[in-house]
Formats: C-alpha cells, structure tokens, sequence
C-alpha cells in the first residue's frame, strides 16, 4: 500500500513540474514566458492601469496553469484560487507582499497543501510584485 501511495505522489509532482513549467534555466523559461505572451488572449481592460498591468503579466506567465481568480472559475486548479489567497493575506502589509514575491520566485510547498509550486526565477521581482498586489484586491465578501 505504501508503494502505491508513494507511486502516486512521485507521479502527481511530475505531472506538476510538467503543467507548471519547472525550474529550467532562466534562458528556457524567458523563451516561454515571450511565447506564453504572444498567445495569451488581449486583456479587455478594467479602467484600472494598475490591474490592466497586472492581469497582462499573469496571462504573460504560467499562473493560470495552477491558479483561477476564483473557485467558481471553470476547470481544475492545482494550486488556490487568487481571491482564497486575498483572503488569507488580507489586509498585508508590506513584509507580507514582499515575502509573497520571494514565495512565487523561489517556489515552495506547506502553506496549501503539499503540492509545491515551481520556482519562476525569469520573473522580475518588480513584476511580481504588480500581480501580488492586484490578487490581494480580489477578496470576495
């Protein structure tokens, strides 16, 4: 049985590092993250130039693979929803942003379960920044 539950774990985190890109080199990664630009879908605009820029680097990158704004959005989700993570950490402050940035660039596992998120070493830690503090606004009452 232990072999089994072991089996299933070494396959699930493959799959994973697979959907979510895993810690290649950076000069593999930044192909990618220029590709996954060009085919994300036009960002229709919310009025609001500082979640327009956000939500553009989010379709830019890999986020959607394990992420939705929230758990009604259609399809399966690996990791938590951007508005579970707004509820978690609102209101943050600036320490908690900060470590936020270095989570999503270094990867880790524990706060959501044991499924780790990849590392994104490309991303520049100013950009994430931008889409951390935008999914800090998406808390649902």
């Amino acid at each position: 049985m232990n072999l089994s539950k072991t089996l299933v774990t070494a396959l699930s985190c493959a799959m994973l590092m697979a959907a979510c890109g895993g810690a290649g080199d950076k000069k593999a990664t930044e192909s990618k993250d220029t590709t996954a630009a060009a085919a994300a879908p036009a960002n229709p605009g919310t009025g609001n130039a500082a979640a327009d820029k956000a939500l553009d680097l989010i379709g830019a990158s890999d986020c959607t693979t394990c992420h939705r704004l929230n758990k009604n959005a259609g399809g399966a989700s690996i990791g938590p929803a951007y508005s579970d993570v707004a509820a978690k950490y609102n209101p943050a402050a600036d320490t908690t942003v900060d470590r936020l940035v270095k989570k999503i660039i270094t990867g880790g596992s524990g706060i959501w379960g044991t499924v780790p998120m990849t590392p994104h070493p490309a991303l520049k830690p100013e950009d994430v920044k931008t889409m951390v503090t935008y999914i800090l606004t998406l808390k649902q009452s």
